[in-house]
């Protein structure tokens, strides 16, 4: 059997996840969840894992994917979760990745940057672009009272 061989070209994530529960990015399960979830959400392989919680407060960690690794740093007092997505090749979607943990985090708001990596003309002389973008995200509570508002306000004839 042959093993798989991954382009060199990657796509490299860095999100910062804003407003994020503190609950949840203090917890090493919970993060661990998350991400070994989000892994494969996106279609990864996962193959090693490792956290740590910081006294006071925080988490590290990093799954290992064959594609290359999620990894995370959360600062809970601060309500900020950091976000390290990279993958080698075409065939997994990080961004469903990083979609799933930044709304696990219940982040309000994500600053994203994409970083094309490997990018070459034939020449083997490698090179990057850089895209950046922000979202925001409806906390689930907010998402909880909207659907009740929208059950209220729907009458049946």
């Amino acid at each position: 059997m042959s093993k798989k061989v991954h382009k060199p070209t990657g796509h490299h994530y860095i999100v910062e996840a804003s407003g994020c529960d503190p609950d949840i990015i203090s917890s090493v399960s919970k993060e661990k969840q998350i991400l070994v979830k989000a892994a494969k959400i996106a279609g990864a392989t996962v193959l090693a894992e490792s956290f740590n919680e910081f006294s006071p407060k925080g988490v590290s960690g990093v799954v290992v994917i064959s594609e290359s690794h999620i990894s995370t740093h959360t600062w809970p007092e601060y309500g900020y979760g950091a976000l390290d997505i990279y993958t080698c090749g075409d065939d997994i979607n990080a961004e469903k990745a990083i979609i799933y943990a930044v709304e696990a985090f219940c982040a309000s708001t994500s600053h994203m940057t994409e970083i094309t990596r490997g990018i070459d003309d034939n020449d083997r002389i490698y090179y990057h672009s850089i895209i950046t973008w922000e979202e925001e995200f409806e906390k689930p509570q907010n998402r909880k009272i909207e659907k009740q508002k929208t059950k209220k306000t729907v009458k049946k004839t």
